[in-house]
């Protein structure tokens, strides 16, 4: 068992998390706020601004004081990768017959562990179960 790629992959699940739940935000409240993120992670507001200051150190959003969080394109280009993952992710586990509630839960920690080879057949087996 490779260990390494469990870390490794540990290491972007928080990052990609957080880049998708604001593109998520974004799209349907047109605003991020460290209040909205807070409270749909279900942690405190202290821990989501930490977290907020390093992806801008990073280079992954843009924050002003008192404004809202904005994705630079080095953040929406991981938010879209991460969205279209799980997508795939959660359409898979629709189509073995995973009830919804369920395979919302598990297709959101399977995305950051699956391989990009293992993605590619969930496609293909997607795809082919909608003819």
């Amino acid at each position: 068992m490779s260990f390494d790629k469990v870390r490794n992959a540990h290491k972007t699940e928080n990052t990609e998390d957080y880049l998708e739940l604001i593109a998520y935000l974004l799209s349907k409240k047109g605003e991020a706020r460290i209040v909205d993120i807070a409270s749909k992670l279900n942690i405190a507001q202290a821990t989501a601004n930490k977290t907020i200051k390093r992806l801008q150190l990073q280079g992954y959003i843009k924050k002003e004081p008192y404004r809202s969080i904005f994705l630079t394109l080095k953040g929406q280009k991981i938010a879209s990768h991460s969205r279209k993952r799980h997508n795939i992710v959660y359409q898979f586990l629709i189509n073995l017959g995973i009830d919804n509630k369920t395979a919302l839960a598990d297709s959101e920690g399977i995305e950051h562990h699956v391989s990009h080879k293992t993605l590619i057949k969930m496609d293909k087996f997607n795809k082919s179960s909608k003819k």
